[in-house]
């Protein structure tokens, strides 16, 4: 959530930040409600400056034993009038957090500005293309090796699921592993959270108001709403949230495998063939806790340290820096990991790594202090390191043979237990 104090000071300079992003401040609102929101606090504050003179003035009369009938009839109705307006008071508040809510995180001076994907910026790119004529796609090369099956699981669950068999759930739970073993040996935490959370948890990371659409939602037994977790960001940045982090902590790095959720809502008609994009996935996701001061050499670290996955693989990738206009709502700076896969003959994102600076943590709540100052909000960054089903895809198919066989990638083989799926 944006702070509401840049609003207040520089509401031109944070409206033209946010423009660079292809969103459009609605200033007359935002004044609107903060005129509002000041006016009835001022009231509240004077009434309640009232309420406590007539109480004083009360007191004093009755210790001296003097009437005291006609403060008392004022007291109540200067309570009746504070009740109706701290009803008032809720009313905007709640209104002005959900205007508040609604806007996402102005970019950092370092992004690039640009509309949409095609003014990102190549940072570099590692690994030989590997050479293969007339390349198979995935679903081609798992359905003929048996280990890979959409049709079942389309009768079982719908499209955009798949059913892994034989070597390739194998496959699959050797680079969960694989990739929990890295990431836990460059100083990240390993984290089992729960995968269904509450309203709160979801709020705190920026999926709600915005995304519910993206979501998958149930209920509790007492009606309560959970949500199915789109990623385990959702889960691990709220196990702080409502605290105070010591900040001689910090940073602090989590891991975590989990299975993902998402409708894919916004988008009907893209990647329908095969695993790239699915209702249900696996991703093992890093998440971090930094002070304002080290949260950028961070992004930096949990960039490389997925990369080191990709480059242990031996999978060609390349890293790009994404423009104001192809972000996503929380993140003010953003990596994205992209994977080569020959059966498309192009570079396909494999991981997102992005710092959020403050936005998230003012949203959760989640505050570091030191032995001396203020609590401030922490900084919060997260990336896949990897997303699996789409790690699995490009090791098909940058390692499949004339035969159709994939060789396994030599630092997969004690996961595996072999050197060739056939």
């Amino acid at each position: 959530m944006l702070d509401a104090n840049l609003l207040r000071n520089d509401l031109d300079a944070v409206a033209a930040r946010l423009s660079e992003r292809g969103y459009t401040l609605d200033r007359g609102q935002y004044q609107a409600l903060d005129q509002r929101r000041r006016a009835v606090l001022q009231e509240a504050e004077a009434l309640k400056a009232e309420r406590n003179r007539v109480s004083d003035e009360v007191g004093r009369l009755k210790r001296a034993k003097e009437n005291a009938d006609h403060l008392i009839a004022q007291q109540r109705e200067v309570g009746d009038k504070l009740k109706v307006l701290e009803a008032a008071e809720r009313e905007i508040e709640a209104a002005f957090k959900d205007f508040l809510a609604g806007i996402p995180n102005p970019p950092h001076a370092s992004v690039p500005g640009g509309r949409d994907e095609h003014a990102n910026v190549e940072i570099k790119r590692w690994g030989q293309i590997p050479s293969i004529a007339a390349p198979k796609d995935h679903v081609e090369l798992g359905t003929a090796l048996g280990i890979l099956d959409l049709d079942r699981a389309a009768k079982i669950s719908g499209a955009r699921f798949s059913v892994l068999k034989g070597q390739g759930a194998k496959l699959e739970r050797a680079l969960i592993a694989f990739m929990l073993d890295r990431q836990t040996t460059a100083g990240y935490l390993e984290v089992i959270p729960p995968y269904l959370v509450n309203a709160e948890s979801m709020y705190g990371t920026g999926q709600l108001p915005k995304f519910e659409q993206d979501l998958f939602k149930t209920s509790r037994g007492d009606g309560a709403p959970l949500y199915l977790i789109p990623t385990a960001e959702v889960p691990v940045t709220n196990l702080y949230r409502d605290e105070i982090l010591p900040v001689e902590t910090l940073p602090m790095r989590h891991c975590a495998f989990t299975p993902c959720f998402r409708s894919e809502a916004g988008s009907y008609g893209k990647d329908t063939k095969g695993i790239i994009r699915q209702h249900q996935f696996h991703k093992v996701e890093l998440v971090t806790f930094a002070a304002a001061d080290q949260a950028e050499a961070e992004l930096e670290k949990l960039t490389s340290d997925a990369e080191a996955i990709l480059e242990a693989l031996g999978l060609p990738y390349r890293r790009v820096l994404l423009c104001t206009g192809d972000m996503g709502f929380s993140s003010q700076k953003t990596y994205d990991l992209e994977v080569w896969l020959p059966s498309q003959n192009t570079y396909r994102e494999i991981s997102s790594c992005s710092w959020f600076g403050d936005f998230q943590a003012r949203r959760a709540n989640i505050r570091a202090k030191g032995k001396e100052g203020k609590p401030a909000f922490a900084h919060t960054l997260n990336g896949s390191g990897l997303a699996v089903g789409r790690t699995w895809v490009a090791i098909l198919e940058n390692y499949q043979q004339p035969d159709g066989s994939v060789v396994v990638p030599e630092a997969l083989r004690p996961y595996v237990g072999a050197g060739v799926i056939r």
